[in-house]
């Protein structure tokens, strides 16, 4: 199954309408100034990431050392559970804020899961990501039924003794996760799910 629809208690919602951490941005600073005693840097958004060499390159420009080369990344926002390095690549860094950009948070918590920035996350995100749920019981409740066995049950069981059956989501869900079949993420109220497969 590839739910790619953002669920949250019960009621989808699409990445466009789910609460967002807002543009990445990143504190970029001049080392040379830095090891000087001084603070030079530039607080740069990360809604167009192509231009981000360029921009710290400008800012290394107007510091006042005579020899301005090296930066350093000194805080970042927006990420979320990612954690970016000082000396992080910048074509990293771009490809990591265009992801949360097109496909928001959950972009970033399963690119946290994966532990590594590889060229082809951004290509693979969309058959791994499978929604962002109340919980992983409601994702296990939600498979059961796109697969259809709550009908099978239904039609192969007696109406009488319907009351007495109940579909155990949180062992199917435990199972699922010990399996290794699907990746999970708690965040923004809830759990983002990923097919550890993709």
């Amino acid at each position: 199954m590839h739910e790619r629809d953002q669920q949250q208690g019960g009621e989808r919602q699409t990445p466009e309408t789910q609460e967002t951490t807002g543009v990445p941005r990143v504190y970029v600073a001049s080392l040379a100034d830095y090891n000087a005693g001084r603070l030079h840097g530039e607080w740069i958004d990360l809604d167009d990431a192509q231009d981000l060499g360029e921009r710290v390159q400008a800012m290394l420009r107007r510091s006042s050392e005579p020899v301005a080369e090296e930066w350093a990344i000194h805080d970042y926002e927006g990420f979320g559970p990612l954690h970016l390095g000082e000396y992080e690549s910048l074509d990293t860094v771009a490809m990591l804020a265009q992801g949360i950009r097109q496909h928001g948070p959950a972009f970033a918590h399963w690119v946290a899961l994966e532990g590594a920035t590889t060229s082809d996350l951004l290509a693979r995100f969309e058959d791994a990501y499978l929604g962002h749920w109340e919980s992983i019981e409601a994702f296990a409740e939600s498979l059961f039924d796109d697969f259809g066995y709550q009908e099978i049950l239904d039609q192969a069981i007696p109406e009488h003794l319907q009351p007495y059956l109940r579909f155990d989501a949180e062992a199917f869900a435990r199972d699922l996760n010990l399996a290794g079949d699907i990746t999970t993420s708690e965040g923004d109220h809830g759990i983002y799910v990923f097919n550890a497969h993709a």
